[in-house]
């Protein structure tokens, strides 16, 4: 098709202001679907994607409309809106020249409105603003348009006014498409250079890979190599999304498909990478993107330790599908043989969590999730810890620095004490305050990331009663006063509860773990002893005293020295048990620390 009729856009908004839904009467509005095969969230195929009502992966689809007699190819690239997902949105909008900027007409702009809309401004795409939702009692699209106008800058006097749950509007949305989003710039006839934007694994096809071509022409047979490795394929079958897979025989410059080739492993597909002819000219690799970066880690731990390869094998298959998971093997002397995962955030690892247990049916033990630290080494070399036991001895590095997040919050204005209260609690700076309208107002603080995914959020719906809203990103490493917690039970570390936190909060949680596990654990036939230390100072403890049987039960009158000897006898017994006997430390009591809010 000739490059001037194609138009490449995505869908852009925050979380529940309609994107799929949108997308939906998209598809229905061209006839890309048929009535009967219509269902509410079409392009989200992955059942906990349907379940929540949120997308996770953004999905491509190829739709045609006819406007003034003449037939227009659209690509439509559906995005996630959750901040965890950012990765999603940006490699998408690499792929595409202009950007559907969607908000709900009741809601007004939120936290993740201004992320998305920042992404696609940098990225130099058409952006067109569309009011959601205004068949809806409530809405207020003429508010909502100046709040567009005074956040971000962007012209919204003639914004698209929508519903996309009855349909109204969606036919002015695909016109004004044709007429603002420029068509791709390519050339057909020049040598092959497409983007791969995402890839996921099929267990009968291998690797399919999402490209996007910028220029030449890419034909079913033809052998093409991956710039990046230099490896080699033969293009088996290449197609569209209609929205199912449709087989083509080529696919020019300007347009978005696929491509099929025996590619065993997801590690052979880079996503960012630029595909192009193994024979020809050389050719420039297009800009590609930063590897998604993984900003909160947890353990996960087989109950059955016989399950260690069976997790082993389902972490490897989510790998497959999902680029922005890493784990390796981690050994915890409490909890036996288990994995270290990196997440995107709390709502990838919950996901990743509930996919492992329903998908491959695993009982596992996931402890609390931690974030990623920086230690400043004598000779100026920095280095990652992902957990505590990684941390090195006081004396062997000089900085121990903590990742600090740039968080912006949307909130209505009568709620800004209690929020600016809860930010200066969890240790933040703030930034600034602007106000978007005369009822809402976005504060930024710049808050340590380890703070965040706690239960920040939690304070913050709570405070809010649900109308807040919060962006985050990590823009730095600071460091500050922090130190290991460290747990030992009768003088034993227990390096599965050690913890890095802030000096001032070292005290009250490590009193608060004792308190837990001092109920957890039984008691044994001696004293056992509760410590939470930072270095060799004890900060806290609690004792579990210890079973006593009544040894003097049978002595029936008689000399009082008869009890004394059986006493001292039981403790001495008692004295050397507590010596060499082991302390035995119940799952519940380790899940009891592991699974919730240590404060």
């Amino acid at each position: 098709m000739d490059p001037k009729h194609i138009r490449n856009f995505s869908i852009i908004a925050h979380i529940d202001h309609g994107k799929s839904t949108l997308a939906d009467r998209m598809l229905e509005a061209t006839g890309s679907v048929e009535k009967r095969d219509m269902r509410d969230q079409l392009l989200d195929d992955m059942e906990l994607e349907r379940e929540r009502g949120i997308t996770i992966k953004a999905h491509a689809v190829t739709i045609y409309h006819q406007k003034a007699g003449e037939r227009y190819q659209l690509n439509l690239i559906d995005t996630p809106g959750h901040v965890d997902f950012n990765y999603e949105v940006e490699k998408s909008l690499q792929a595409c020249e202009g950007a559907l900027l969607l908000v709900d007409a009741s809601q007004g702009v939120e936290a993740q409105t201004v992320a998305n809309a920042y992404l696609a401004l940098e990225q130099d795409l058409e952006i067109i603003p569309v009011l959601n939702k205004v068949d809806l009692a409530h809405a207020r699209p003429d508010e909502v348009a100046e709040e567009i106008e005074n956040t971000l800058a962007i012209e919204a006097t003639d914004a698209l006014r929508i519903s996309a749950k009855t349909g109204v509007g969606v036919g002015a949305v695909l016109d004004r498409i044709v007429d603002d989003v420029p068509p791709p710039t390519g050339d057909p006839s020049a040598p092959l250079q497409a983007l791969i934007f995402d890839a996921v694994f099929d267990e009968y096809r291998g690797v399919i890979v999402y490209l996007r071509v910028f220029n030449g022409t890419l034909k079913r047979r033809e052998l093409v190599k991956m710039m990046s490795s230099g490896k080699q394929y033969e293009a088996i079958e290449i197609g569209r999304f209609q929205p199912k897979m449709t087989k083509c025989d080529e696919l020019a410059a300007g347009e978005v498909g696929y491509l099929v080739s025996n590619i065993k492993m997801l590690g052979d597909v880079r996503v960012g990478d630029t595909l192009t002819h193994a024979k020809g000219p050389e050719v420039e690799m297009l800009e590609g993107y930063e590897e998604p970066k993984r900003m909160v880690y947890a353990d996960f731990y087989p109950t059955n330790p016989g399950d260690f390869e069976h997790l082993r094998d389902a972490l490897e298959n989510l790998a497959l599908s999902d680029s922005s998971l890493s784990f390796f093997p981690e050994t915890s002397d409490a909890l036996g043989f288990g994995f270290r995962c990196g997440f995107l955030g709390l709502l990838h690892m919950e996901i990743i969590e509930q996919r492992l247990e329903r998908e491959f049916d695993l009982d596992m033990i996931q402890t609390a999730p931690s974030v990623t630290y920086r230690i400043k080494l004598a000779d100026g070399s920095e280095k990652d810890i992902r957990s505590p036991g990684q941390l090195p001895d006081p004396d062997k590095y000089e900085q121990l620095m903590e990742p600090i997040a740039r968080v912006s919050m949307m909130v209505p204005t009568e709620y800004i004490g209690p929020l600016m209260q809860i930010s200066v609690d969890h240790r933040g700076v703030f930034v600034r305050q602007e106000h978007v309208s005369p009822t809402r107002v976005q504060l930024v603080y710049d808050i340590p990331l380890a703070e965040i995914i706690y239960d920040f959020y939690d304070k913050l719906k709570s405070a809010t009663r649900g109308f807040g809203t919060l962006n985050y990103e990590v823009t730095k490493y600071n460091p500050d006063k922090l130190v290991k917690l460290r747990l030992l039970v009768n003088g034993n570390e227990v390096d599965a509860l050690s913890s890095i936190c802030h000096d001032s909060q070292a005290q009250s949680r490590g009193r608060a773990i004792l308190k837990k596990l001092r109920k957890e654990i039984p008691r044994h036939l001696f004293e056992v002893r509760l410590q939470a230390a930072v270095g060799s100072k004890i900060i806290a403890r609690e004792n579990i005293a210890a079973l006593r049987k009544d040894v003097t039960a049978k002595c029936y009158g008689g000399d009082i020295t008869r009890k004394r000897k059986l006493l001292e006898k039981q403790k001495a017994g008692k004295r050397r048990m507590r010596q060499i006997g082991n302390v035995d430390i119940p799952q519940k009591a380790f899940l009891s620390v592991l699974g919730g809010d240590e404060k």
